[in-house]
């Protein structure tokens, strides 16, 4: 995955930090804004990608959305006491890497001028691959695994 496919993806500076950081505090999380042209504590892919370290959430004014809420939604879907250890990299679980996809097409639609659609096309355009080629397909058609595991979790 590179956020250098295409810069035309969402990015936080489009929308304000005031939304998404109150959207990640609703499920205990912190979002941390990093001054322009830091580096990204915690970031997993580097360059402008939002990083974990615990129940904090860092990016950039130039992080894209997409990647801030798959960061989020990757502690979302770890136990609470599996959070507080996380760094950089929360898991190598196929099933928990399919549940954050799908969270962050969710809760998308709780970020006013994103949504799921706008988020789905930016996850293609990023990189991310299913493999019934594309986000949507995936999302309609073949995601019942993972909101199975959200559902079992509390999650919407």
């Amino acid at each position: 995955m590179n956020d250098r496919v295409s810069p035309a993806v969402l990015r936080l500076a489009d929308l304000g930090f005031k939304a998404p950081a109150a959207l990640l505090a609703r499920y205990g999380l912190t979002l941390v804004r990093v001054p322009d042209g830091e580096s990204i504590p915690g970031s997993y892919w580097g360059e402008a990608e939002a990083g974990i370290i615990g129940t904090c959430v860092y990016a950039r004014a130039d992080t894209p959305v997409h990647s801030l809420l798959h960061e989020a939604c990757h502690l979302l879907v770890l136990p609470p006491e599996r959070r507080a250890s996380v760094h950089t990299d929360a898991t190598d679980s196929i099933e928990e890497e399919d549940a954050a996809c799908c969270l962050q097409i969710l809760l998308a639609d709780a970020l006013p001028g994103v949504g799921g659609e706008r988020l789905m096309a930016d996850m293609d355009a990023w990189g991310y691959t299913f493999r019934l080629g594309s986000a949507r397909a995936w999302f309609l058609d073949d995601a019942a695994e993972a909101r199975a595991f959200l559902a079992a979790r509390g999650l919407p």
